[in-house]
C-alpha cells in the first residue's frame, strides 16, 4: 500500500496566510509606481540606497587623498564634481556621505516610531489618569526645540551621530504621538477593540492588531516627514558643530566645509545642496503617496485584496463539518487488488 500526501485544507489556509503580506506589499508597490510622483520617489530612494551600498566598497577617489595643487578645482575627468578646500574629491565624499545620512534617517525613524507609539499607547490607555497625564506631558515637551535638545546632549556626548538621532527621534516622536492620537483614540474606543478586550486580548495585542493598522496612513506620512526632516537636521546640526564629527563624511559636512566660500566657489555648495533638496522632497512626497497606497479606502486594489482574504478566512471557519472531510481527503490511498495480484 502506498500513501500519497495531498495538501489538506489546513495547509492551504496556512499557505494563503503566509502569502497575504507579500501580496499586499506587491499591491502597495504597484500602486505607488503607477503614479508619476511615486515613480520619482522610488527612483530617488533606490538610487540613494544603491549609492550607499556601492560606497562601502568603492569610490572614485580615496576619501583621504588630497591634492594641494588642485584645491577648489572645477569638475574634470579625474574629479567629476571638482574638489574642496583640501583638494579632496567632492563626488567621493558625497557618495560616502550617503551611507551616513541613510544610517541617521533609519535610526531616527525607528526611534521616533518606537517612542511615538509608546506615547500613543499611553495617551489612549483605559486608565483616565495615565491618558490625561500623558497628553499633558506630550503637550509640554513638544514645545522644546530639537536644536535645544541637541545642544543639551552635545555637552556630555560631544559632536556625534548619536546626538542627531536622539534629539530628532525624541522630538519627532512627540509630534507623531500628537498627530496620530485622534485616529488612535477613535480606534481604541471602537466596538471591535472592546470586543477584543472582552475576549481577553492584552493591551499589547490590541495596539499591534487593531490600533496601529488603523493609524497606518497617518503614521506613514509622519514617519516620512521625520525622515526628510532628519536629513535637514543633520545638515544644520553639523554646520553648528554638534552633529556629525569632523572626518566622518556626510552631506551636512560637505555643506559646512564649503559654504564659507559660496561666493567664490559656488559649485562645491551646489552639489550637496542639490542632493539634500532632492532627497528631502522625495521623502516628503513618498509619505503622501504611501498614505494613499496603504489605505484600503483610497486604494481599490488593496481593498479588494483585504475583502478576498477576509472572505477566505470566513469560508474556512464558517462550516465546522468541513474539517473532518478535509482531513479524510488529505491522504489518498492507492492499493493493488489483492485478488488480482493472487491470480497473477
Amino acid at each position: 500500500m502506498r500513501k500519497v500526501r495531498s495538501p489538506g485544507a489546513g495547509e492551504t489556509a496556512a499557505h494563503t496566510v503566509t502569502h497575504k503580506p507579500l501580496r499586499r506589499f506587491s499591491i502597495v508597490l504597484q500602486s505607488i509606481w503607477r503614479r508619476g510622483e511615486g515613480k520619482f520617489t522610488l527612483i530617488v530612494l533606490a538610487l540613494w540606497l544603491a549609492v550607499a551600498l556601492v560606497s562601502l566598497v568603492w569610490t572614485p577617489q580615496s576619501l583621504w587623498a588630497t591634492d594641494g595643487y588642485h584645491v577648489w578645482a572645477k569638475p574634470s575627468a579625474s574629479h567629476w564634481l571638482g574638489t574642496d578646500g583640501t583638494g579632496a574629491d567632492v563626488f567621493s565624499w558625497l557618495m560616502a556621505g550617503s551611507r551616513t545620512n541613510l544610517l541617521i534617517v533609519v535610526l531616527t525613524v525607528a526611534l521616533s516610531a518606537v517612542w511615538g507609539l509608546a506615547l500613543v499607547a499611553a495617551m489612549v490607555a483605559r486608565t483616565p489618569a495615565l491618558a490625561g497625564t500623558s497628553v499633558v506631558v506630550v503637550d509640554a515637551l513638544i514645545s522644546i526645540p530639537t536644536v535645544l535638545i541637541a545642544l543639551i546632549l552635545a555637552v556630555p556626548l560631544g559632536a556625534s551621530i548619536a546626538v542627531i538621532v536622539v534629539a530628532c527621534g525624541f522630538g519627532y516622536g512627540l509630534n507623531l504621538a500628537r498627530v496620530t492620537r485622534p485616529a488612535a483614540l477613535l480606534a481604541a474606543r471602537s466596538a471591535y477593540v472592546e470586543s477584543a478586550r472582552a475576549n481577553g486580548a492584552s493591551g499589547w495585542r490590541v495596539l499591534v492588531s487593531h490600533i496601529i493598522p488603523n493609524i497606518l496612513p497617518v503614521l506613514a506620512v509622519q514617519l516620512s516627514l521625520s525622515a526628510g526632516t532628519a536629513v535637514l537636521a543633520e545638515s544644520g546640526l553639523t554646520y553648528l558643530g554638534i552633529g556629525v564629527p569632523s572626518g566622518v563624511p556626510s552631506w551636512g559636512h560637505s555643506l559646512a566645509t564649503s559654504v564659507k566660500l559660496i561666493n567664490v566657489f559656488p559649485l562645491t555648495v551646489l552639489w550637496p545642496g542639490l542632493i539634500v533638496t532632492v532627497v528631502v522632497v522625495a521623502l516628503n512626497v513618498f509619505g503622501d503617496v504611501l498614505r494613499d497606497a496603504v489605505d484600503p479606502v483610497a486604494n481599490p486594489a488593496l481593498r479588494q485584496a483585504v475583502a478576498q482574504s477576509a472572505g477566505a478566512a470566513d469560508n474556512a471557519t464558517a462550516d465546522p463539518s468541513a474539517a473532518p472531510v478535509a482531513r479524510n481527503t488529505g491522504v489518498a490511498e492507492i492499493a493493488e487488488d489483492d485478488g488480482e495480484g493472487g491470480e497473477r
